[in-house]
């Protein structure tokens, strides 16, 4: 995700990329400048950086200036789905205080590099491209740490990618693609986050269709386990592997989830795109 910054980094964090390029697209943003940190999870960081630049391409096109935390961020949920709860204390104060040290900010007494105080202690708005890391930090961090108020302002700054267009840019127009798509639908979209900016962010882009529900099997750390492949085989094949063998010829397919995405390439043989992969293309 990130680019080497031209001089030193001002604002929340390092610049995602050097001097804003926006892409041509279609419509007008919210206006330059308006600022989104973009949280660089573990899977976009080193597996699938592919996601985070066209991300920031988009985002750029909508009128932000995308900056990266500073120092190394996670949401502390391989440690949370294993039960290694105190291990994932520890992990998610260490990223509030990377998030301090990126945003200026000085907990003491309320105030950061700038002179202001009160809510915008954290960025405002943080994008968390992947929705497993989007779920464990809008309501796990809350709960691991109660007692910090820091965590309650960065669950209170999380949104999805669609969520972020459609809040902080509502009259960019996403350029049309007019294509059917399948894939699927995250987990966590279903229980936690919710998928209802993602539909209207598809329809506006012209992406017909609906997404698989259910799971895709691969879950996490679950799938990759030895003895659990018949049954990751088996949530697959529940709902996720017909819809895609069912799907027109046509059809992009999408997984917002990096999971999801490998499920679908190792059991499907087809390559599933982030919505923001497939705006990006469109630009």
């Amino acid at each position: 995700v990130r680019a080497e910054p031209e001089g030193r980094p001002q604002g929340t964090g390092t610049p995602a990329t050097g001097p804003a390029t926006r892409a041509t697209g279609t419509g007008t943003g919210t206006g330059p400048g308006t600022p989104v940190t973009l949280w660089p999870d573990t899977f976009t960081e080193h597996l699938a950086p592919e996601t985070g630049r066209a991300a920031v391409r988009v985002l750029e096109a909508a009128g932000f200036a995308v900056t990266v935390p500073r120092g190394p961020v996670c949401c502390g949920l391989t440690y949370v789905s294993t039960g290694r709860l105190d291990r994932a204390r520890t992990v998610l104060r260490r990223t509030l205080d990377a998030l301090d040290a990126s945003n200026g900010t000085d907990t003491t007494n309320g105030t950061n590099a700038s002179g202001r105080t009160g809510a915008t202690d954290h960025p405002v708005l943080v994008l968390v491209l992947e929705p497993s890391c989007a779920a464990a930090l809008r309501t796990d961090l809350p709960a691991l740490l109660p007692d910090d108020p820091r965590a309650h302002r960065l669950a209170a700054a999380v949104r999805t990618f669609a969520e972020t267009l459609e809040e902080y840019a509502p009259d960019w127009r996403p350029p049309r693609i007019d294509r059917p798509v399948a894939g699927q639908t995250h987990c966590h979209q279903h229980a936690v986050l919710g998928d209802a900016a993602d539909r209207r962010l598809r329809e506006r882009a012209g992406l017909t269709g609906e997404l698989s529900g259910g799971c895709c099997g691969l879950a996490g750390n679950f799938g990759f386990e030895p003895g659990h492949h018949d049954v990751s085989v088996a949530c697959a094949e529940e709902q996720l592997l017909p819809s895609l063998r069912g799907a027109p010829e046509a059809a992009l397919i999408q997984a917002d989830g990096f999971s999801c995405r490998t499920q679908i390439a190792q059991l499907g043989g087809v390559r599933a795109r982030h919505l923001a992969e497939l705006l990006d293309e469109a630009l």
